[in-house]
């Protein structure tokens, strides 16, 4: 398969994306001077810029390549829910299964830029876990459109903030499987080892070393494919795909050779959203082609290209694209 075939299929492709979405809000200005009520800069704010962040970055990533993004999540009843709500809504992100909670903050990350660099983040979230009947609530909209719409992938993408609960993540994956959706974790610490039996479990080097207490001396193909064996044990998935920032990306595939991919060389602006674009880029390639090389090869290509830019922000379709056609022989 060509890299324009690829690209041409990525719209037949339906993803369902259940975890934590979140408001991302800039506020860009100016420092000319210090505080006279404490050592800290005075930021001169200037511009007031809002993004979709967490599982919502995910599924934006999706919809600049052309595929249909389902997002299952809760927002509460705030300011911040209508903004994020509107900004997906703009980018033809279903947002229709979304519950809408009272008394729950909208998770929101606000960051101080100046000169294009973060001065400071205000984080206002709960990262308390859903309540039961909220866990069956999202649980019954994702089953009915599982049955009902049939979609060829189901992500989960977990912040912490209290969405993918153990119940909800066991009953997910339960319905997943049961209708042959192929299942993708970008996981976080607190539930690491709930995803038993997804198809690409993705975490990053950090997460996977605090996860499993232990700390990867040499990176190399001989120390990692122990690090998936150890995964393994625990989770019974097929792939491990452990991305690990400007070295590149590792995968295996149990009783397969393990692979690393090195980072290409960019001009790092900003790494955040990075592992979002990583797992969106990775899980539609593996669902066109169920070839995990080349859905790897095209997510550490993404994922370079997003840190480019300061700033969660989607692929550049037509640049990852042109990027792919210049580096992959496929």
């Amino acid at each position: 398969m060509t890299i324009t075939e690829i690209f041409e299929k990525f719209q037949t492709v339906k993803v369902a994306i259940l975890g934590d979405i979140m408001l991302d809000t800039y506020c860009w200005g100016n420092v000319e001077r210090i505080s006279p009520e404490a050592p800290v800069p005075i930021v001169a704010v200037n511009k007031e810029e809002y993004r979709i962040g967490g599982a919502g970055n995910v599924a934006l990533n999706l919809r600049a390549l052309g595929a249909e993004a389902f997002i299952f999540s809760v927002v509460g009843e705030d300011i911040e829910a209508e903004r994020l709500m509107q900004l997906m809504d703009e980018k033809e992100i279903h947002t229709e299964n979304i519950l809408r909670i009272t008394r729950r903050p909208t998770t929101n990350k606000t960051r101080v830029m100046a000169r294009n660099q973060q001065i400071m983040r205000l984080d206002s979230e709960s990262c308390e876990d859903i309540a039961t009947e909220q866990e069956a609530l999202l649980l019954k909209k994702l089953s009915d459109f599982i049955v009902r719409e049939k979609p060829q992938l189901l992500i989960l993408e977990d912040y912490n903030k209290g969405v993918l609960t153990e119940t909800l993540i066991a009953s997910a994956l339960k319905i997943a499987k049961e209708n042959d959706v192929i299942i993708t974790v970008d996981p976080k610490k607190k539930n690491f080892f709930s995803y038993k039996n997804a198809d690409i479990f993705k975490p990053n080097l950090k997460e996977v070393a605090e996860a499993l207490h232990i700390h990867v001396d040499l990176i190399n193909k001989a120390n990692l494919s122990k690090v998936h064996q150890s995964l393994h044990e625990r989770l019974e998935h097929r792939f491990s795909l452990i991305t690990l920032s400007e070295k590149g990306i590792f995968f295996q595939e149990t009783n397969n050779t393990p692979t690393i991919l090195p980072a290409k060389i960019r001009n790092i602006a900003d790494v955040s959203g990075a592992g979002d674009t990583v797992i969106a880029v990775l899980s539609l390639v593996y669902i066109i082609t169920k070839n995990i090389l080349i859905a790897a090869e095209m997510a550490n290509i993404a994922g370079g290209l997003v840190c480019e830019q300061v700033g969660t922000a989607a692929i550049d379709k037509e640049l990852l694209f042109a990027e792919c056609t210049s580096l992959l022989k496929i």
